[in-house]
């Protein structure tokens, strides 16, 4: 886990477990969604999947490797970083650690899109800048 990443805190409840008490394999999407979420509250985005310009931040993709289980009561640290920053998308590189136990990876690819009509359009320049400087600031860390 980079000093540079963004992170949250997130807890296991019972509503994110199988029978078993184990956390059900989409929730680590979920707790993703809310990484990526804040990630973009702490950049000045409030709404961060509706933009004023009339366009939105929509998940392209996403390929997710699952290596340990979390369970009911864990505390786990939900890590979001960019790996690429394209002109209509970036990719982040998202983690889910428990203490410092690796627990899943994914790389989830958000494009721009127009609203209107749900075609790509170039992520509005404040944003690029912004995210340029935090991809400079993780690749500093």
């Amino acid at each position: 886990m980079s000093k540079s990443e963004f992170s949250i805190p997130v807890r296991v409840y019972i509503e994110d477990t199988d029978a078993g008490g184990i956390v059900y394999y989409v929730n680590y999407l979920k707790f993703m969604e809310r990484s990526r979420t804040e990630f973009f509250r702490a950049l000045g985005y409030h709404k961060p999947a509706i933009l004023d310009e009339g366009l939105l931040l929509v998940v392209h993709s996403a390929q997710i490797d699952y290596h340990r289980s979390a369970r009911l009561d864990d505390e786990l640290c939900v890590t979001t970083g960019i790996i690429k920053l394209a002109r209509t998308y970036f990719e982040f590189k998202q983690q889910v650690f428990r203490n410092q136990e690796l627990l899943c990876t994914g790389i989830v690819r958000v494009a721009c899109v127009d609203a209107s009509v749900m075609k790509p359009r170039a992520i509005p320049a404040h944003m690029h800048q912004q995210l340029t400087l935090f991809i400079e600031t993780q690749s500093q860390g």
